[in-house]
């Protein structure tokens, strides 16, 4: 399992990003997860909703790697 650590450091780098630099992330991210969204549909979210979606997505890959 990962450490709490990287639980922080997800959190803390999620926490820095800009709405361009979510979006952007979330576009184009490569996991086990696949993540199938429109650029106008992140538009139309929150940037505290997309930092959750994000942050969701990178701590369920770490968990996929463990």
């Amino acid at each position: 399992m990962a450490s709490t650590r990287s639980y922080e450091q997800v959190a803390s780098g999620v926490s820095s990003l800009t709405k361009s630099q979510l979006k952007r992330r979330l576009l184009n991210f490569k996991g086990r997860l696949r993540l199938d969204f429109t650029e106008k549909y992140l538009d139309s979210l929150t940037v505290d909703k997309l930092r959750h979606i994000l942050a969701a997505a990178l701590l369920t890959n770490m968990k996929n790697h463990v």
